[in-house]
């Protein structure tokens, strides 16, 4: 399969010019639809990065900063965000952006019955064209994620008559205002961008083509690092740092992450939610029976973060008085009898990367010892997401690649209408809390409320957060140019592949 792989991708660099740039990415996975209505993975915002510019962006200090639109300001009563777009852009069929295109491309993520966006865009109630390159956002209630909500998927902009030509099938041409335009995608095999020549900041594209490749096992995707079948690889295995940094052709570039693992649990979600969700007990049983520092040792080589809550140790928003609990077998084990259970047997869906896999297999070897058997099954990313999704599943272990806003770490789980919300927890004074935080900028009320939510999903525990990670890439010495950011995503501008 691999050898197939290899050809095709063969045939694919001879049909390029000769002396093109091509930079050529090992992905962990293999993304979900290529539309930033549908899209989840975070594998998908990676390409997205290269496809889809955004109204904002974020920088490597974690500081907004503009992209398609140039300023933005809220009104006295933070019930209105107005925009100033940037002049001269182009989508890639050729149509302006401009302030109209803005209202469609919002309004499809808002009322689109495909959009998962419409939660986190709830509250704007109007999108308004003040004049071609300004639009106001009207909101019911003030919202203070919103500038967040449109650095991400949300503020990817798309043509309008793209849209209405492709109707359901936008992943087929992804009609953005990026700097490289969809050219080819085969599932679990390639996806292939070239540099669109109309870019409004062409001057920081070095590259003619990307191609991403989703390789699953990480030392694979090293091995191919290594023999110049790759030029980069994200999401570095931890126990392969020490090859990358003894082999002078290589270099390792690591940052510190917004991004965490988290274990879903379905509490409500049909019928396989009765194993785990119908008594919190078990839920806390299952947390006494992991120790976090040692899943980090083991797995990790000691390079993550044991962690507990959905923002990170020592953070703004993370909550000081709930640091991440030790294991307490006993505990545990005295919680399944308070439940009236002597054994809890469930299955555990993992992604199918070696890392992921042993991370089950961890968790598996310390539930078990306190009266959890726990059956593994390791899945292709598109297809675990879609069962969760469905319901079809008892608990998960999954990555979010974190947001600078504490409501998009939290509210997409575990919010009623949360559009990650895979196990259907659903507490009213929990929601009454976000949308407290939700409406002020104040940041010493922002913080006493989260920590009020933090309190809420750690006492019933439909997620347990894991670790938080340290993002380590591994990069040919051909390549330069990279520039790291918290959120992971690898921006193309700057970048360059020595020929």
């Amino acid at each position: 399969m691999r050898r197939l792989a290899a050809f095709a991708l063969l045939a694919v660099a001879l049909a390029w010019p000769a002396g093109a740039a091509t930079l050529r990415i090992g992905l962990n996975e293999d993304p979900d639809p290529l539309d930033p209505a549908r899209g989840g993975t975070f594998v998908g915002r990676i390409v997205f990065a290269a496809v889809c510019d955004k109204l904002i962006d974020t920088d490597a200090k974690n500081e907004f900063v503009p992209q398609l639109a140039t300023s933005w300001e809220w009104s006295p009563d933070a019930r209105a965000l107005t925009m100033k777009l940037r002049d001269g852009v182009r989508f890639h069929d050729g149509e302006p952006m401009n302030a109209e295109a803005v209202r469609a491309s919002i309004e499809r993520y808002r009322t689109a019955p495909e959009s998962v966006r419409k939660s986190e865009l709830k509250p704007v109630s109007a999108v308004e064209v003040v004049d071609p390159h300004t639009v106001r956002l009207n909101l019911s209630q003030p919202y203070a994620p919103l500038v967040a909500v449109l650095a991400d998927r949300s503020g990817m902009m798309m043509s309008p008559k793209a849209l209405a030509r492709l109707g359901a099938k936008v992943e087929d041409e992804l009609p953005c205002a990026g700097p490289f335009v969809l050219k080819e995608r085969v599932p679990q095999d390639r996806i292939v961008v070239e540099r669109f020549p109309g870019y409004w900041n062409a001057a920081a594209i070095k590259l003619d083509r990307i191609v991403y490749q989703p390789i699953p096992n990480t030392a694979v995707r090293l091995v191919d690092l290594k023999a110049g079948q790759l030029d980069m690889v994200e999401r570095l295995g931890p126990a392969d740092v020490a090859q990358v940094k003894a082999d002078s052709k290589l270099r390792l570039v690591t940052a510190t992450a917004l991004a965490y693992d988290t274990m879903s649990i379905n509490v409500a979600n049909g019928p396989q939610a009765q194993t785990l969700g119908h008594d919190p007990r078990i839920r806390a049983a299952l947390e006494a029976a992991i120790d976090r520092a040692a899943l980090n040792q083991v797995v990790m080589d000691g390079l993550f973060v044991p962690s507990n809550q959905f923002e990170a140790p020592g953070t703004r928003y993370w909550n000081p008085e709930h640091p991440a609990p030790a294991r307490d077998i006993a505990r545990a084990k005295a919680l399944l009898k308070e439940a009236g259970v002597d054994r809890v047997t469930f299955t555990l869906l993992v992604g199918n990367s070696p890392v992921e896999q042993q991370v089950g297999q961890v968790i598996q070897a310390m539930a078990n010892e306190a009266g959890f058997d726990v059956k593994l099954q390791a899945m292709e990313a598109r297809a675990l997401i879609a069962a969760t999704q469905a319901g079809n599943y008892q608990a998960a272990v999954v990555i979010w690649s974190g947001r600078p806003d504490p409501d998009g770490n939290v509210a997409i789980w575990l919010a009623c209408d949360g559009f990650l919300n895979w196990g259907k927890y659903c507490n009213p004074t929990f929601d009454d809390l976000l949308a407290k935080a939700r409406g002020t900028n104040d940041v010493a009320q922002r913080q006493a409320l989260y920590r009020k939510v933090s309190d809420i999903y750690l006492n019933d525990r439909p997620h347990l957060v894991l670790y938080h990670r340290r993002w380590l890439w591994a990069l040919s010495d051909k390549v330069s140019g990279f520039s790291p950011t918290p959120d992971g995503l690898i921006r193309p501008q700057g970048m360059e592949v020595a020929q």
